[in-house]
């Protein structure tokens, strides 16, 4: 309904009393308005219009959103061109919001915190071995230790022990790198292969004597875990390297078995092995070094006649 007003009209006018003037013009408004309001109405309910109902105005009920599983992370830090003393950052990581496994945690913390903070990692599935360090004082490998959600202390993480440290996570792996190349690690043969020969061919018993040694990943956990390593890493070859060693001893397929023996018959390269046995224990892979050394001994003294 529509009624026109004029701009000298007060306030008062339009609230208390309606100006005769217009109320024929308000008359024919109401009149039409009446004859066209049903035909509004027909139109509307013809074109199938939709009205209002019940289910129309349910309102959705918005998820209550998830109360956050805050878990802390206490990483060690160090950047040699900052010229100051490791230090440890704590990093806060909501468990909701982030994979299962103290890799996934770091990736977050690198994305979202701290861009700054440098460790090493490739496969992610336990393969490459470039993600060790030392995860609540053990070593392992981030990508496979899932992180303890049920306890509310806060996850240390160090890199591998006494090795030197290039920078936060990242140890130097060059000793340990130069000692698994002095084992000569490739097949050595006295003879050239025949014309047409592709492969060197052995039984499938001397192959399963390789099982538990070829598997090695070579990522340092168990060589950084032994104490005698810790103390004579510049002499004392270590577990990882010791058990790829006796790897080539034990393939049929290689000539050079006595020779090799012969250049671990030190009192430092393998004799520093007081069978502690913290490398069989902190291995990722669940292989044994420990056995492969005591049949390295066992070989040397076997050559002895010892045995």
């Amino acid at each position: 309904i529509i009624i026109p007003t004029k701009s000298n009209q007060s306030r008062s006018d339009l609230c208390g009393k309606v100006n005769p003037n217009f109320l024929d013009t308000t008359s024919i408004m109401l009149t039409r308005t009446s004859n066209t309001v049903p035909s509004i109405i027909t139109r509307l309910r013809s074109n199938g219009a939709r009205t209002l109902s019940s289910e129309s105005l349910k309102v959705e009920e918005v998820p209550k959103a998830k109360k956050e599983n805050i878990k802390y992370f206490k990483i060690y830090r160090w950047d040699p061109e900052q010229k100051q003393k490791p230090y440890i950052s704590t990093f806060p990581v909501d468990l909701n919001d982030c994979g299962p496994m103290v890799l996934d945690a770091l990736i977050k913390i690198k994305n979202e915190q701290d861009p700054t903070l440098t460790f090493r990692r490739s496969c992610r599935e336990g393969i490459c071995g470039s993600c060790a360090m030392n995860i609540d004082g053990s070593n392992t490998l981030a990508c496979l230790c899932y992180i303890n959600s049920e306890s509310s202390s806060a996850t240390k993480i160090y890199p591998l022990p006494h090795m030197y440290v290039i920078k936060d996570l990242v140890p130097d792996m060059s000793n340990f790198y130069e000692q698994y190349r002095s084992i000569e690690p490739w097949l050595q043969t006295e003879q050239s292969k025949e014309p047409g020969q592709k492969e060197w061919l052995q039984t499938k018993e001397d192959r399963a004597k390789l099982d538990g040694m070829y598997e090695c990943i070579l990522c340092a956990c168990c060589s950084t875990s032994c104490p005698s390593y810790w103390w004579n890493a510049d002499k004392y070859l270590g577990p990882a390297v010791l058990m790829q060693a006796y790897r080539w001893i034990e393939d049929s397929r290689d000539d050079y078995g006595k020779k090799r023996l012969a250049e671990l018959d030190d009192a430092f390269k393998l004799y520093r092995c007081h069978t502690i046995m913290n490398c069989t224990k902190v291995c990722p892979k669940n292989l044994n070094p420990g056995k492969a050394i005591a049949n390295i001994k066992k070989k040397l003294a076997e050559s002895h006649g010892a045995v």
